[in-house]
This record gives structure tokens, sequence and C-alpha cells, in this order.
């Protein structure tokens, strides 16, 4: 696991590109604490530039940028293949040697071998740059779920990327602001892929690679894998639980391999409690990790406490004080690459693993997105059906007393957007409009001109809370949000959920089954394991890996005062502090009055 920086530069002084590719490298260098390197090769103009956390091969041989083919094929890496043993004897029968026990020149080999068709080969988390010198082409590669992030931008026919936003500053290039980043972050809560906090600079979209050709510095962007329901679903249950448990156990597995300390994120729900026992399977003593509160109605350490004995692990746990929380914010703050209205919890159980001494810890993102865990999987249909309201009475929805049903305010868009600002916007329309000054029209029509990716059309009753689930909110917001907090600790944070091999497996199940609104949330999943989750894990009310910052923020003084500074800011605190107004809606404002892009 890496942080990674470039520049592809024909039009700029040669001299300028390594001290700028140094720079951006030495910004990341929380997410590659353990080696650094770049590669220049002035003549063409191209500058690599890796900062390496070390997991796999913790010896030299694994530095970055890594070369082959006589140094004609370059590359520079971050993240996991978790499939590269496989794909490495496959290679050796092929013929091909290796100097070391790294992906990473697994990866170069696989491209040497099956050019750009390689990419679909690999079963991980990643985002890389490859330079090829001998058809004189760049590829940027992302892995097809979008886990590690990878943004580009291109100025004066200049090719710049980085692993986080904020290093752009260092590229020597003056990039402008995205004025519309605010706009964003109070209706979603996250800045949504494509976009970022800068004008000018963009996510590769997940399952996607750009070539840039030298010549003409020209570029295309094209898709090498996605994930969608198969033609030839599975109806029977029982045959789509034994999918289930099968490939799960061996996604835990591969995502158990390294060759420095790993461990799980233990919270105590169904997710973590199901990777914890199959992890534990594997016959080896294994880490787990929980943070506990003093606050009962969120406390979960009897649930943590009840797997950590099942399985015998070493379990280890952090008490997190309100003191603790205040005297840490501001560093929480520091952390985000883009603002988002999550975070906070991986911030400090990431901090917890790396005190710890745990460098790569699984969690269990996915879950939720692929088996219905969120009350939108029974709400998408009934709201999908407002499409057919007259724009003009949902308008008046923002005089309703409840919140959440002022939201109802967005399905008036022409945009598959409406119905993820409907169930999870955090802002409405009308409230935007008096934050930002702006008519309620201009919000209106700012936010149906965003050009997101296609899985947002045509959305279809059975799969739409899945889709915005796992393609807005997941992608955007805890993909994000879960890269940025564990990698400022140094810390890789891997999602077996997400692993590409378990994908494939559960979009060969019918929705019908994956998100069935009878018997309890992820009744399928929960179905899978139950001859080896204790019921008290799955036969309770959902709680969710959440800290006490209703209460926690309301104390706050450096969020009052950010909120202070305007009189809507002051009255929307004034009301968070009545109970009137739920937390997500006070950080997102703070962080978007306060945030430096």
């Amino acid at each position: 696991m890496c942080r990674i920086a470039g520049i592809i530069a024909k039009n700029r002084q040669a001299d300028t590109l390594y001290p700028s590719v140094k720079a951006m490298c030495d910004a990341q260098m929380t997410g590659g604490p353990d080696d650094e390197g770049v590669y220049y090769n002035r003549e063409l103009g191209i500058c690599l530039g890796n900062r390496r956390l070390s997991l796999l091969d913790l010896s030299s041989a694994g530095h970055q940028p890594m070369s082959a083919a006589d140094e004609k094929v370059w590359i520079t890496y971050n993240g996991e293949v978790y499939n590269f043993q496989e794909i490495r004897k496959e290679l050796e029968f092929l013929g091909h040697f290796f100097r070391s026990g790294t992906d990473t020149e697994v990866i170069l080999k696989s491209y040497l071998q099956w050019g750009v068709e390689s990419f679909a080969k690999f079963n991980g988390m990643f985002a890389f740059a490859l330079a090829d010198l001998n058809l004189n082409k760049i590829f940027l590669v992302r892995d097809s779920v979008g886990i590690k992030p990878l943004y580009y931008g291109i100025d004066n026919q200049n090719l710049y990327f980085n692993s986080e936003v904020k290093a752009f500053k260092y590229s020597g290039v003056s990039w402008t602001e995205n004025p519309d980043w605010q706009l964003l972050l109070l209706a979603f809560g996250h800045i949504p892929e494509p976009y970022t906090t800068l004008a000018n600079v963009f996510e590769l979209p997940k399952g996607s690679y750009l070539t840039w050709c030298l010549a003409g510095q020209t570029f295309d962007i094209k898709k090498y894998r996605s994930f969608k329901f198969s033609q030839n679903l599975i109806n029977s249950r029982e045959e789509a639980k034994e999918l289930i448990r099968e490939n799960l156990h061996a996604a835990v597995k591969r995502h158990l391999i390294s060759d420095a300390p790993s461990g799980v994120f233990l919270s105590g729900g169904i997710d973590s409690s199901i990777l914890s026992l199959l992890a534990a399977k594997g016959g080896n003593k294994i880490n787990t990790l929980s943070l506990i509160f003093n606050d009962e109605n969120l406390s979960e350490t009897k649930y943590q406490n009840l797997i950590a004995k099942a399985i015998d692990s070493n379990h280890a746990y952090e008490l997190i004080s309100e003191d603790y929380f205040h005297l840490n914010l501001g560093k929480v703050v520091d952390a985000y690459d883009m603002p988002g209205s999550d975070g906070i919890n991986l911030w400090f159980v990431s901090k917890f693993a790396k005190d710890s001494g745990i460098k790569a810890v699984q969690s269990g993102v996915g879950g939720d997105e692929l088996f219905g865990g969120y009350p939108s999987f029974l709400r998408a249909a009934k709201v999908l059906n407002l499409n057919k309201v007259p724009a003009p009475l949902l308008s008046l929805a923002k005089y309703l007393p409840d919140d959440r049903m002022k939201r109802l305010e967005w399905m008036k868009l022409d945009s598959g957007i409406a119905l993820y600002l409907t169930l999870r916007g955090i802002f409405n329309i009308s409230d935007i409009a008096v934050i930002l000054g702006l008519s309620t029209k201009e919000v209106s029509d700012k936010m149906s001109s965003f050009r997101f990716e296609p899985y947002l059309t045509n959305l279809q009753p059975d799969t739409a809370a899945h889709n915005i689930e796992f393609n807005l909110y997941m992608q955007n917001q805890l993909l994000k949000d879960s890269d940025y907090m564990s990698m400022k600790h140094g810390v890789e944070l891997r999602v077996p959920f997400l692993d590409q091999e378990f994908l494939e497996a559960v979009f060969r199940i019918n929705p019908k089954l994956l998100f069935s609104p009878e018997g309890l949330p992820k009744q399928l999943l929960i179905d899978s394991f139950k001859h080896i989750l204790p019921e008290p894990i799955w036969n309770r009310s959902r709680m969710g890996f959440s800290f006490p910052l209703q209460r926690w923020l309301s104390n706050s003084e450096p969020v009052k005062q950010g909120l202070a500074k305007e009189s809507v800011g002051r009255k929307m605190f004034a009301e968070f502090k009545n109970g009137k107004l739920h937390w997500s809606k006070i950080w997102v404002y703070f962080l978007s009055k306060s945030f430096k892009a």
C-alpha cells in the first residue's frame, strides 16, 4: 500500500518535474512512511513518484517506482492484488522470472504478457501508473470497485496525477478551486465522483484506465470491468447461501495475506463479527481491535467480547472519552483530503491500530450495501413513485415539519441523484439556497447540470437502493473516508466484502433474495452464517459504528465558533443544541465553511 504521484509534461521546463513530483510525494508521506522513490525521464518528460507502506516483501526488493523489460516499462503502484500468487504461478509457467515477492512485480510482468487486458485479471484494491516507453504511452489504472483513489488533472496539455487531491497544490500549477464543491458537500455530505474540490482535477472512474499518448499529448478513458446482475440469476436460497459462505471465506483468507501485522476491526455488528469468525478459521490467532465508550446507549462491548472470546483473539480495545475526542478533533479535520460527513470514527480506530502496531486491518464496508442493511432498501421503491408528482407540489415539501420529509423537495429534479438526495441528502434545496445565498432555482439548475456515472440513470425499483448505496454512498462516502483516515496513520484498510470474486458471486444472486423486505435487514447474509454467528449478534436492533457525536459536537468550541461567523450558522447551532438538528448537518456546514480546498 502506497501513495503515488506523477507528471507527464512536454510543455514544461524539464528541471521542474522532479522537485514537483518529490513535493507531491512528500505531501502524502503519512500514507507511505516506509520508503520513497522517483523515476525521472528528462527526454520524454516523464516523472513518477512513490511513497511506500510495506506490507508484502518488506525488503528493498519492493522499492518503487519499479521497472521491467530492461527499464522500458515502469510502474508506481498503490494497493494490494490479492490473487497475485496465482497470477505469478501462471506467469512463471509462461517463462517469467521474479526478483521480489511483491504483487507490484506481478502487475508489471502481467502487463508485459497480456497488455491492457491484464488489468481485468487483478482481484484487489489498487491505483497505479504504468509507463510503457516502447509504446510511448502512460496508463493510469483504478480497481474495479474504486476502493483506492486516483485523481488526474490536465494543464497546458500536461498530465498530473496523485492519490490525494491536496497533493496537487505542490505540483507547480495553480489549480482553480471548484466553485461548486460547497454545494455538492451540503447536498450529498461528500464530493461525489468524478468531481473534486478543484475545478480541473477529476477522479478516474472505477474499473477504468486512462491512456495518455506522449506523441499527441491526448488521452482517452476506457472501462475494463463493471459489476451488474447476471442474466442467469440464482433463485435458490440454499444455493445462494452456499455461494456466499464459500466465496466470503475465500475472500477473507486472501485479505489476510501480509508480511506485516494485521487484524480485524471488530465493532460487534454482523459484518465485522462474520469477518472475525472467518479470519480465525485460518488456524492462526488473529488480532481484533475495538473502540468503546462510556455511553451505554452506544456501547457494544458485550457483543465485541462475545466474538473475541469465541475465537480467542488477541483482542485490544480503547476507551474514547469526550476529552480525548475534543483533543484530536482538529487532527481529524486536517486528515480529510476532501470534506465529508463521515470518517471521524475511522480516524480514531485507525490511530488505535497504528498505536497497537497493526499495519493492515479488515473492515466490514460493503456488507450493508450488498445485502440490504439500510432503511433505504425498504423506502426506495416508494420514493421513486414520487417522480409522477408535479414539481410545484414537491417544492411544498420545504414547509413540512419533519426534516427528513423536507428532502422530498429533491424529487423534483429530473436526475438519478434525486432518489439519493431524498433518502440520504444532508440539506434540502431551500436550505442550501439560504446557506449559499442562491435562489432555489439556481441550486436546482446547478444540481441538474452535474454529470455522474450512467449507473444513476433508469433506476429500477428492485435494485434502486442497491444502486445508489453501492455506487454513491459507499463509493464516495465510506471508501473515501476509509482511505483518508486509515492512510493518515499509515494503516491499510482491507474490505473483503468488496473482493472481486466475492462480488461476482453476489451479483449472480436474484436481488429479491439479496434485498428481501421480509425478516431482518441482511437476512440472507445472516442465514448464510447462522451456523457460526451467535444469535445475540444478529437478533438485535441495528446500531452501526457510532460515536456520541450529537452530544460531543454540541460541546465543541471550534465547531461552535465556526458556526458563529454567520447568522445562519448561529441559528443552526442553537437548533442543534436544542436537539432539533442531526449532528451531520452541523458537521457538514462546519466543514463547508472551514475546509481549505
